[in-house]
């Protein structure tokens, strides 16, 4: 019985309890009986991506909310406002229970121990879905390892309910970035030859999501790690790898956002959205029809039959409107809908007027119109190919290398006709000047995408304290979060994170 109820969570919701690490309870995916087949088997690959689906909330507000994107004008209560004022101490921990992930690589761990003993009619799949397995293993321990520095490793399933047994110390951040470089070269070497995406889609973790992972984790690790040169070396022959495996930049903007467009060439992995199975969370950066729809955007045109009915919790900072305040540059309008309270005598507003401004709806993942309701049902790229682009930037600067080659290809689409080289390219500087240009160019391009924070951490502490003005030198201990102390009470081996008691 424990096996069919098992199956029915895993197809319809496979939800699960978010504790720290699941103490409470044991394994249901290791039920007897239910790694006898290659059916259970993908019944449980299914449940990992609705897994990681349930998490893409979480894994926004942990890669962007505390940048400096968000924060500015809202027209309706805004939300994480201590955090994206990094005004967090022990009492106020957010993402209790680690944010809910080591209840994901639980799932991942009861797979990766059980798949490997199951025959399927074609090896080749279950290799495949093994590389996927440890790649997302990967990608959940480095987020976790960015969090909170130090975590717990966890490999086995947990099958015992004794809280004596099951409680763990957290791991230094060297064994646990080794971890990650073990998965991710275990997900390599189950792929091996194949680049395929699987069933055809970037909806599946693939190959290419493995060395996009790779270039981003050892830029990380070179560079605030200790692994230098040849970490750098890593990332650039992992990201050099990506454009012959079926991935690049769309020629336009236009071309890459919408529902129409999320079969588009430049995603590696996106989060699938479906009416009536699940929808994304950007229904929280839009707003209501009876505020929207009063408004003229800044072409003066009037968005009275505008069809919207989310929330209007986070605007816009006035660094990112003025940032993007360039007509020539495609990823204005791509980005936001920007709003005012007249239509300044029909010319519109082409340039930001705060004394007019309203606020702004977010523009790309907008969803689609059926009948009277806005469905949000865009897929949410995690990865996508402009990702490949600047990661490779990156890792030609700290090689002491020329990445103004990388920066100009992503400013180029940008810009599309309006592309002038006299304005527009950028030119190789030192590495502190290159890094800036290559920040300044993933803010622009990736708003929205959960990435920000994590940009500004991976360059180092000294670029977050010059951008974040709620965070100084002397505050880098909250560049990691505390745990809660209802987590440490439940598991007494862990410690608080530095700095926070």
């Amino acid at each position: 019985m424990k096996k069919y109820i098992y199956l029915l969570i895993a197809v319809v919701t496979f939800t699960a309890c978010e504790s720290e690490l699941e103490l409470n309870s044991p394994s249901e995916l290791t039920a007897q009986g239910f790694w006898d087949s290659e059916t259970g088997a993908r019944t449980a690959h299914t449940g990992l991506y609705a897994n990681l689906r349930s998490s893409a909330g979480t894994l926004w507000l942990l890669g962007e909310i505390r940048s400096d994107i968000w924060g500015g004008r809202t027209f309706e209560s805004p939300s994480n406002e201590s955090l994206i004022r990094s005004d967090i101490t022990v009492a106020t921990a957010p993402f209790g229970g680690w944010a809910g992930l080591y209840t994901r690589i639980h799932r991942l761990n009861d797979f990766l121990v059980n798949v490997p003993n199951i025959e399927f009619v074609n090896e080749d799949d279950k290799q495949h879905l093994l590389g996927q397995a440890y790649g997302l293993r990967a990608l959940y321990y480095y987020t976790l390892l960015k969090t909170w520095g130090d975590v717990p490793i966890i490999l086995e399933p947990l099958t015992d309910v004794d809280p004596n047994v099951l409680a763990k110390e957290r791991s230094p951040q060297s064994e646990v970035m080794e971890l990650i470089k073990s998965d991710i070269a275990a997900s390599l070497s189950a792929f091996g030859s194949d680049d395929s995406f699987f069933e055809g889609k970037k909806i599946y973790w693939s190959k290419a999501a493995t060395l996009t992972l790779k270039g981003d984790v050892y830029i990380w690790s070179g560079n605030l790690m200790g692994g230098g040169t040849a970490d750098f070396t890593e990332a650039k022959n992992a990201l050099e790898q990506i454009a012959s495996l079926g991935v690049s930049l769309e020629p336009s903007i236009d071309d890459l956002w919408g529902v129409a467009n999320e079969n588009n060439n430049e995603f590696i992995f996106a989060l699938d959205y479906k009416q009536d199975e699940a929808e994304n969370f950007y229904n929280s950066l839009t707003g209501r029809s009876t505020e929207v729809n009063p408004t003229f955007n800044d072409n003066g045109e009037s968005m009275s039959d505008f069809v919207i009915a989310g929330a209007n919790r986070y605007g816009q900072s006035e660094k990112t409107i003025l940032l993007l305040d360039d007509n020539d540059d495609a990823r204005k309008d791509a980005t936001f809908i920007r709003l005012y309270v007249d239509d300044n005598g029909g010319l519109g507003y082409p340039t930001y007027n705060e004394d007019a401004y309203f606020g702004s709806v977010f523009n790309k993942f907008l969803g689609r119109v059926f009948g009277t309701e806005r469905i949000f049902e865009n897929n949410v790229p995690v990865y996508r190919y402009a990702d490949v682009v600047l990661l490779l930037a990156e890792a030609k600067n700290y090689l002491g290398e020329d990445p103004s080659a990388e920066i100009n290809q992503i400013r180029e689409r940008a810009y599309g006709d309006n592309y002038n080289p006299l304005f527009h390219a950028y030119v190789n500087g030192s590495q502190t000047e290159n890094t800036n240009a290559i920040l300044n160019e993933r803010y622009k391009e990736f708003i929205g995408e959960g990435k920000r924070w994590w940009d500004l951490r991976r360059a180092g502490a000294s670029f977050v304290f010059d951008n974040i003005e709620f965070l100084s030198p002397g505050d880098e201990f909250k560049l990691i979060l505390p745990i809660t102390t209802d987590m440490i009470g439940r598991n007494p081996l862990l410690e608080q994170s530095p700095g926070y008691n």
